[in-house]
């Protein structure tokens, strides 16, 4: 792990695209601007861990019970 120290106002570079910015800190908690391409998706760890999680259970689904899933209840269809 590269470890870098920035200040308030300074930015670190990673690839061609992407630029993380300090914008705050304030005790024990920083605010990071992130300055990157819409293609790449940007996560908070939790976040990304809960998709991967989703992602992981979905693929487990069978097919009959994703096309269950597809199924409107008539009293819900507009």
């Amino acid at each position: 792990m590269l470890v870098l120290s920035r200040q308030r106002d300074e930015s670190i570079i990673i690839g061609d695209n992407v630029v993380i910015t300090i914008v705050d800190v304030r005790g024990d908690k920083v605010k990071l601007g992130i300055d990157a391409p819409q293609e790449i998706p940007v996560h908070r760890r939790e976040v990304y861990e809960a998709i991967r999680r989703e992602n992981e259970q979905a693929a487990k689904l069978r097919p009959d019970e994703v096309r269950s899933l597809n199924k409107i209840p008539k009293d819900q269809r507009s």
